[in-house]
């Protein structure tokens, strides 16, 4: 996948998000959630804009563009 989601990872622990809060806050769905983990997904501008007004960030602060290895 050419988009890595470790950038919201580490935000996400540094400002205390924990799965079960992500959750019951309704911030990201447990499918997207694992989606993301796994690498097999991604997120949507709404969901992308939820978290930059939960977590007070910018896009490029959740997210980063890898090139693939060839």
């Amino acid at each position: 996948m050419a988009i890595s989601y470790q950038k919201l990872f580490r935000l996400l622990e540094e400002k205390g998000w924990t799965t079960y809060k992500i959750r019951k806050e309704k911030l990201i769905g447990q499918g997207t959630l694992t989606a993301l983990k796994n690498g097999t997904g991604g997120l949507d501008s709404k969901t992308i804009s939820r978290l930059c007004e939960v977590l007070n960030c910018q896009p490029g602060d959740l997210m980063e563009y890898v090139p693939d290895e060839k």
